[in-house]
This record gives C-alpha cells, structure tokens and sequence, in this order.
C-alpha cells in the first residue's frame, strides 16, 4: 500500500494540481488536511472519476479533512466524540486494508502568548486521550496529516531562527512526546535519520507516526518536492508512505 499525506492548503484551489498528482504518484490511499470547504463543495466526483472513494470532514473556509482510497473504506469516524466541544472539523479516521488511519489537522498556535497556542496544547492532550480511547500500541494504526510541530532541531532549515518560537517550543515538543508515547513510531525519521528534509521549506510538519506493527511493514517514507514546484502550489508538499505485505 502506497499511502500519502498531504497539506493541499484549499481543494477547490488546487483541484487540477491534485488530480494530476494522483495520475502521477498513484497512491492508493491520500489523506488531505486544510481542503477548506464544506462537503458539498469537495470535488468527490472528480476524485471518483481518477479511481478513489473519499470520505470527509469538511468546514467553510477553514480546516478540513479527507481521506480518498482506491481501496475500501469502513469505519469511519469524525471528530474525537469526547464530549467536549468539536467545531472545528480537525479529525476523521477509516479502517483501509486492515489499517486504522487517523488524518489529524493540528491547530497552528499562532503565537506562544496567543489564546490558540493553549488550544494547540490542549487539543495534544486531546489527541493522546482519543489514541488512548480507540486504540492500542499493537493495533495496525497510522497517524498521519500536519502536526505543526517539530520534533527536534533536524526537523528545522535554521534552528536559530525559530528557537522558542512556535512549532519549535519546548512545550508543543513536549505534546508531540507525549502523543508518541502512546505507543507510535516516527516512520519518517526512522527511513531519514539525519534529518534536513522539509514538507514546508522551513521545518518539516507533516508526517506519518505509526504503531510498530506498521513500521515493521515500511519499506520508504518520502517527500515529494516536485508537488510544490509551478504554479498555484500548495504551500505543502506531501510525504508518501510505502506499506509492504502484512509481515507473518
């Protein structure tokens, strides 16, 4: 299974730049963040026509996610049903060849002495409790989409620049831990360990976290630099994770 994650930063905007992607990459299964529209304005029909099902979580202007699977998609959740207010459409989740997929829009925090950032950090502590809720670390689970956050220096161009400042501070470092601590794998830095490759040309923040029943199945984690060449680019580049056959 070739699966992909990417920040398209506006469906509608780049709907040409998708399709021509998914004619060229082939994934089998892409998950979406930022499509910023309502679900009767994502373009299923031409995701439908190029070969994929999509299941959606969709709000006006602002956030949104999607999955679009070639393969069947059961399962499927939105949002993480904890009793606590959910308006902003950040979460949906699919069981796809036998594995668990979570597509995760993490709030960006703005700034670290913004009202968002103690949203961001919260919605961390959110995230763990919703792993902690529907799964556990031996479940097939892939957790994917843009975590506005870095791990570590490597995941940063100039770390000077952005020390203390956010996506880099100790405390959203702290939360991306925490939710590691689950039970997950970064997939991504184990097939780059030296770091220096970026899904957003400062820092990397999208990415693939997994449980190890998954990350034993990983043969490649990469980013395609060239879906953010030309024109009407999303400001993201996507990150595409090859699954091998299920291992036993």
């Amino acid at each position: 299974m070739k699966l992909a994650t990417w920040n398209i930063n506006s469906v509608r905007a780049r709907e040409k730049r998708l399709v021509a992607w998914l004619a060229k990459a082939d994934p089998d299964v892409v998950c979406l963040q930022e499509t910023k529209t309502e679900d009767p304005g994502f373009p299923v029909d031409v995701l439908k026509a190029a070969g994929y099902d999509v299941v959606l979580f969709g709000q006006k202007s602002y956030n949104g996610v999607a999955i679009a699977s070639k393969l069947p998609i059961i399962d499927v959740t939105r949002g993480f049903d904890d009793g606590e207010p959910d308006d902003e459409a950040r979460v949906i989740a699919a069981t796809i060849g036998g594995i668990r997929v979570i597509d995760v829009y993490v709030p960006n925090g703005q700034e670290l002495v913004s009202e968002k950032y103690v949203y961001k950090l919260a919605w961390y502590r959110r995230l763990r409790r919703y792993l902690d809720k529907t799964a556990t670390a031996t479940t097939p689970l892939v957790l994917c989409g843009d975590f506005n956050v870095t791990r570590d220096d490597l995941d940063v161009w100039a770390p000077e620049q952005w020390t203390g400042k956010i996506h880099c501070s100790a405390a959203e470092r702290a939360a991306l831990d925490e939710m590691l601590a689950f039970g997950l794998v970064d997939v991504f830095r184990t097939h780059n360990p030296t770091g220096k490759i970026y899904s957003w040309w400062d820092y990397r923040g999208v990415s693939f976290f997994t449980t190890e029943p998954v990350a034993a199945r990983i043969t490649a984690v990469v980013v395609d630099r060239d879906a953010r060449k030309g024109q009407d680019a999303s400001d993201h580049a996507p990150v595409v994770a090859t699954i091998g056959a299920s291992i036993g």
